[in-house]
């Protein structure tokens, strides 16, 4: 035991704390690939899994929350048992560029529970967003809703035939294709 204290120790003092956002070790990235596997672990289960007692494991996750690395932790429904079995992708172009349209958007986007992403985008399309709905008619109020929100000039709408993927994991550093 006295081992396992001292490599908590060491490894405490080589983690996220106090080094910069972002995961320094491959202890910090075992916890990250756990967690976002399934946050529901106890600190004592995931301090088994990745190898820590339980206490150098909490401060381990406190301070990459604290550090904005761990933003928050959530439960991913399935939206088809939820009766929202579409998936809308909206293109939106617009002919204001200033801050106060911007901020118009931004808010409106916002307030519409069926936006589940926004991203301002580089290139043809000004703004993109991803939309879930039960069907065409449900997304056809969304879509009056949307355009109520300020003017643009074009919005174009794909739904989605397959799902082929849909990961909320982020590729951590030791994962990644390059």
């Amino acid at each position: 035991m006295p081992r396992r204290a001292s490599a908590d120790a060491s490894a405490a003092a080589t983690s996220v704390a106090g080094r910069g956002a972002a995961p320094k070790d491959r202890i910090d990235l075992r916890i990250l690939r756990r967690l976002q596997e399934d946050a529901t672990d106890t600190v004592a289960e995931l301090a088994e899994r990745v190898g820590l007692s339980a206490n150098a494991c909490w401060r381990r996750v406190r301070a990459m929350e604290e550090a904005g690395i761990i933003r928050r932790r959530v439960t991913l429904l399935d939206p088809a048992s939820l009766g929202l079995g579409a998936t809308v992708f909206v293109s939106i172009r617009t002919g204001h560029h200033d801050e106060r349209w911007l901020e118009s958007f931004a808010a409106g986007v916002r307030a519409i529970p069926e936006v589940v992403s926004a991203y301002r985008m580089s290139g043809q399309v000004d703004y993109l967003l991803k939309i879930v709905v039960a069907d065409i008619a449900h997304y056809d109020r969304v879509y009056r809703a949307l355009i109520a929100i300020a003017p643009m000039v074009d919005v174009s709408s794909s739904f989605a035939m397959e799902e082929l993927k849909d990961g909320m994991a982020l590729p951590l550093p030791d994962e990644t294709v390059l």
